[in-house]
Parts: C-alpha cells; structure tokens; sequence
C-alpha cells in the first residue's frame, strides 16, 4: 500500500489513509471492508471536524454501481448513499420529484448529510436525517443488513444519525415530493424590525432565515416560498461570491477594517429575486473557503444568544469576517439529533480560512452552550464524551448499538472513538 493524501473542504482537517478507494460493486465493497482494520467514508469533505479522518482505508462510494429506485406511490425512493446531493436531485427532478428540503450548497453526499444532521431552513421541516426511513448497511465483516422502523429497529434507530460508526450506507430510504418550484427573495432589514416580526415571518413562508454581520444594524432576509413552474434562472447564486471573496481577502490583510467594511456592503445591499426548480434553487455557489460552527437552540433562546455574541465580538473588537446565518428547524426523535429537544433555532457561525478562528470559536460556543445550544456534529465543537452523555438522554442506547453492530471498532477513528468511548482509541 502506498501513503495517500486526503484534506477536508476548508483544508483544516488532513489525514495520510494507507488507501483511499472508488469500489464499483458491492462485492468489491466487501473485499477492501474485510481486509483492512480501519475504514472510514468521505462525501465531499464538507465537515470541519475529524470524522473522516483516517491512517486506514478510506473509502469513495460515488462511483459505487446502480441508480435509485422510486417507489410506485411515488412518496419514497431507494438512494444511492454515496451519491451528491447534486447529482441525486437532478436525477429526481427529471423524473418529476423534489426532496421536502435541502441546505444551501448540493456537493454533499446523501449518507453524510443525513448522518451528520444536516439541515436546511423551515420551521416545520427537520433535518435530512429525518427523510430516512430505511437504510441497506454493510457491516464490519462485509455483510449486508436492511435496518428501517419494523426490521432492525435499534440499529435503524442508531443509524438515522450516526457519523459513519455502524457500517457503511449502501442505499437509503428517503421521502419524496412530486417536483416544485420555489421563488427565492432577499432584502435588508433592521435587526430591532426583524426580531420583532420573526414570528410572523417563520409562518408566513415555507423558508425563512437571514445572514448578520456582527459589526451591522441591518441583516440579510433570505425567504423561499412555493411558486408557479418556471424556467431555470441564469443566476446559480444568492450573492456576488467575486465581491465577497475580494471582501474577505481585504480583512484578511487588514482586520480593522471588518467593522467599517461590513457596514459599507450592508449598505450598499439590494433587494433580489430568483425564481426556479427547487433543486436549483436551494443551493448557492459557496467557494470562499472558511471554518464553521454551528449550534442549534431553543427556538426562544436564539436571538438572545445572537445578541449575546454579536455584542461580545463588538466589544473586543474581534475581526469575525462572515455574518452569522440564522435558519428554524423543526424538532425530531431522533437519538443523536441536536434537534430532538423540540424546534430549534440553528445559528451558523465562520470565519475566513485564512483567518485565527480557533480561540474566538472556544469563546463563542461557551455562549451558544449557556443559551441550551447543542453543536451540528460536523462543525466545529469541542464536545467530550461527558458532554455528550449530558446532551442526550439516547447516548447510552446508541452507543450500545455502535458496539453490537461494530464490536472491534473498525468504523471509529480517534476522534470518534474518544467521543463515544469505542474500541481502541489510540489509532
């Protein structure tokens, strides 16, 4: 085997796997599981912490064979787990289906976004994690199980949110919507007039959420509503990525400018509209690269703990680039969701890769965490095992079927493996 190279999106998280494999078969799946120790599998490389981090086989599995299968009632379909989002909604939305909701970039893998948690906007929408309602798994020794509500049940229970540590996803059963279009609008707001209206904003529309620079009065509203078929829009995004990255190389270089700077786009901020299929729609070019955390609260906490941080960062005059992204979610029963206490408020807070992000995040997320926030697990956090069992009445029931379903630990890194208590953790 020779050494190869592996980095995540940000370029934070490196990792020198004794293999990385693109298997095309189950059966060659099953050959590269069983002869290695140590397997772990990477999407798009989209988390900012550890989890695909790994000195064993790393796996690929968008090239893995076969295509999804849609259920004759069309309200669900068998998906190709390592599959992109991009790939996977354009293939649905050429046979007349949408999925009920999808964050704001596509390049993600339908098994890693689903078991990390990942999310869009909609008060009365969950998770990905929350579309799954059956999964095809191969297990540590190469065998395929099929786990779903009335099969399986723990192991299905476990892996609606499991960050890889059970076996790796071959399919998934996901929910489906007959194909719909969405009209996206953006507009300035004062922050004292969003908050006051936010209630009445979160039931009028089927998405709402709005990005905050810390060092403006006014945020972002970003609303998308069902709409009438339209064509494709010549615009892929919801803002002039040139400009922000030309803004964000400008802090970079001279941090005391961030204040001043950031209160200059929001002035300059227009009003804009684009209209579309909704698997356009959803996502935006995202290719500033950064570091993210993201924490999800109480719904009634969240602008408390906006405020708090914003007013924190002002008066330590901290040069946080990016503006906070503020988006509902609706609760689950999920075991390992950060959602499963009810409906939340997600904040998302970056910084520009090229930017000190370390101390200020460990600074910010004590605040998140004060005002009952629980990390997104693929963003940056600094949970311990301790923590986890805090936060989630499930920790015990999941952590019991990671151990029946993979004993010796083969799908847990250090990282993973320190955070759960599994296996060896010293390789």
């Amino acid at each position: 085997m020779t050494a190869n190279s592996w980095e995540n999106w940000s370029g934070s998280v490196q990792a020198q796997p004794a293999q990385i494999a693109s298997p095309r078969s189950e059966a060659e799946l099953a050959q590269l599981v069983t002869q290695h120790d140590k397997v772990r599998v990477t999407g798009a490389g989209h988390s900012f912490m550890p989890l695909c981090e790994t000195d064993g086989l790393l796996l690929r599995l968008d090239n893995l064979e076969g295509e999804p299968t849609i259920a004759e009632d069309g309200k669900s379909a068998w998906a190709p787990a390592g599959w992109s989002l991009a790939k996977l909604t354009q293939w649905l939305w050429d046979r007349g289906y949408s999925l009920p909701n999808q964050g704001d970039v596509n390049p993600q893998s339908l098994a890693g976004a689903i078991s990390t948690g990942t999310h869009g906007t909609g008060a009365d929408l969950g998770s990905l994690a929350t579309i799954a309602s059956g999964f095809r798994l191969m297990l540590a020794d190469g065998s395929v199980v099929e786990c779903s509500p009335t099969g399986n049940e723990s192991l299905f229970q476990a892996q609606r949110l499991s960050l890889g540590l059970l076996g790796i996803a071959i399919t998934i059963k996901i929910d489906i919507l007959p194909a719909y279009h969405l009209e996206e609008h953006l507009e300035a707001i004062p922050m004292d007039a969003l908050e006051e209206r936010w209630d009445e904003l979160a039931g009028e529309y089927r998405h709402v959420e709005f990005w905050a620079f810390p060092y403006a009065d006014t945020a972002i509203l970003k609303t998308l509503q069902p709409c009438d078929e339209c064509p494709s829009p010549t615009k892929t995004t919801d803002m002039d990525e040139k400009a922000f990255a030309l803004y964000c190389k400008t802090v970079a270089r001279m941090p005391k400018l961030t204040a001043s700077l950031q209160r200059q786009i929001m002035k300059q901020m227009k009003s804009s509209e684009r209209r579309g299929p909704a698997y356009v729609i959803f996502p935006s070019d995202r290719n500033t690269r950064f570091e993210e955390m993201e924490h999800q609260l109480p719904r009634a906490n969240g602008f408390a703990a906006l405020r708090t941080v914003i007013d924190w960062i002002r008066r330590e005059k901290l040069p946080v680039s990016f503006p906070f992204e503020y988006r509902l979610v609706a609760g689950d029963d999920i075991w390992m969701s950060p959602f499963n206490n009810g409906p939340c408020a997600s904040i998302s807070m970056h910084q520009y890769a090229k930017m000190a992000w370390r101390d200020i995040f460990a600074e910010a997320e004590a605040i998140f965490r004060d005002h009952g926030g629980r990390p997104h697990w693929a963003k940056r956090h600094t949970l311990a095992f301790d923590d986890v069992q805090r936060l989630y009445p499930k920790a015990d029931a999941f952590r019991s079927a990671c151990l029946a379903a993979d004993p010796d630990g083969k799908f847990a890194n250090p990282a993973l493996a320190e955070l759960f208590q599994l296996g060896d953790r010293s390789s």
